[in-house]
């Protein structure tokens, strides 16, 4: 038998070597990110803004940079202005692949509506 052919024999000692080799094919990287709450207009769903640093390629300067990304907040717990974990899901719908965590401040905004 010749070693590009593709058999169970051959898929499961590539297999063994990866997991021996320290075990990143069998697990992937689970991405958490940390945001501001900037709407909460849709049904389960929250908009987060996450701000990052990045340098200027010519001028060294380190810019701001935001990204918008959509959350699924399946009980509504979270108000406009928290700080919350958001996690890499699977797609809820075209632009919606990210998951409430947890809320880990709450703003002072959310706390006086809630009373």
């Amino acid at each position: 038998m010749s070693p590009t052919t593709t058999t169970g024999k051959t898929r499961a000692s590539k297999g063994k070597a990866a997991d021996a080799a320290g075990g990143a094919a069998s697990e992937a990287a689970v991405r958490t990110l940390t945001g501001t709450v900037v709407s909460t207009k849709m049904q389960k769903t929250i908009a987060v803004v996450v701000e990052r640093l990045v340098k200027h390629p010519q001028y060294g300067k380190y810019v701001r940079r935001t990204t918008r990304l959509l959350a699924h907040d399946e009980t509504n717990t979270s108000r406009e202005g928290d700080l919350v974990t958001i996690t890499e899901c699977r797609p809820y719908s075209k632009r919606k692949a990210w998951r409430l965590v947890e809320v880990l401040r709450r703003s002072e905004t959310a706390a006086k509506v809630a009373v």
